[in-house]
């Protein structure tokens, strides 16, 4: 399926002016998640919105806006009420100014998105703005109103598209002040220095995403697998504790030592992966999941298979792509 925009509008520069859409860049629906359910029965908990006091179930139509303003008193404000205050740039992303992107505090940053031409028209001018801002190698800010709210957008090239970070207005930016005042001013060694960046040199290399690997969603995988497949679950051992550092010299040693002695598991992952080709997108670490057949979430083979047969299958899930997966 194709990815549903956020938000559409016009994109406007002076008297330059192009449709666009905007898609977010992010996602986490394919993260596992669970759903709370009754222990007893196993049936999903579902919530219903109640009145505080008397315990009586509200209806949607009940429901207003209120703000509060005293303990049991609120002020309240209707849908009719914020429609009136609603901002005139709902369907415009005005570019204000231009800016150096190292101007921007990386505390500001939001979340990013990805702007393109909405439609067949517009892409010479949606390619005139790209372009501008490219050549100028800077950033431009502009506003966008995202559920009634008014946000701060700032616009750099990537790639033929543009991408968009939201920006967090100042209000919303504590100060540093408050958490590092009362951080002790020590006096550090040369000695303690030069062994500090040895082991970062021992630890250096370039940025590569695509060797990330998240841990506690593979766990997660593994433990569903393993359920589901009737395989026993083997409690992990409790983590040995190395105790206080004592000596920060002697532990800055000890270190570099390791450092020596055993490769960083990101070189080695690099040094494998050299060579090799790219591997596609995979949509989701969800896909790792074995597939559900019949009741209670185990097939007819996991079923019928040994404790140990079963464990070698739950080590190796079974994956399938996201177009049968959404079939199914």
């Amino acid at each position: 399926m194709a990815p549903r925009a956020n938000w559409k509008g016009f994109l406007r520069l002076s008297l330059v002016t192009c449709p666009v859409a905007l898609y977010p860049a992010t996602s986490d629906t394919e993260k596992v998640s669970f759903n709370q359910i009754n222990r007893k029965t196993g049936h999903r908990i579902k919530y219903l919105k109640v009145d505080a006091e008397t315990g009586d179930e509200v209806t949607s139509e009940d429901i207003v806006k209120g703000y509060k303003v005293d303990t049991d008193t609120y002020i309240e404000v209707t849908k009719d009420e914020l429609d009136d205050i609603a901002l005139d740039s709902t369907h415009t992303i005005e570019i204000d100014e231009f800016v150096p992107k190292t101007d921007i505090d990386s505390r500001y940053l939001i979340r990013p998105y990805y702007l393109v031409p909405d439609g067949k028209v517009g892409h010479d001018a949606f390619a005139v703005i790209r372009e501008t801002i490219r050549s100028m190698d800077k950033v431009a800010i502009g506003r966008v109103v995202l559920t009634n709210r008014e946000h701060i957008i700032a616009l750099e090239p990537l790639e033929s598209g543009l991408m968009g970070t939201l920006l967090r207005y100042p209000y919303e930016v504590r100060s540093e002040k408050d958490y590092f005042d009362d951080i002790q001013d020590v006096k550090l060694t040369k000695d303690m220095l030069d062994l500090a960046k040895h082991i970062v040199e021992k630890k250096s290399g370039t940025f590569e995403p695509e060797l990330f690997e998240d841990h506690y969603e593979t766990a997660l995988i593994d433990l569903i697998n393993k359920k589901r497949a009737g395989a026993p679950i083997a409690a992990k051992a409790a983590p040995k504790s190395s105790g206080n550092v004592i000596n920060l010299m002697d532990a800055l040693k000890k270190s570099l030592a390791s450092e020596k002695d055993v490769a960083p598991a990101a070189k080695v992952a690099k040094e494998a992966a050299k060579g090799k080709t790219p591997k596609k997108r995979v949509e989701g670490q969800r896909e790792m999941l074995l597939p559900i057949a019949g009741k209670g979430g185990k097939t007819a083979a996991a079923k019928d298979a040994t404790p140990k047969e079963a464990s070698r299958k739950a080590d190796k899930p079974a994956r399938t792509t996201a177009r049968a997966k959404k079939a199914g």
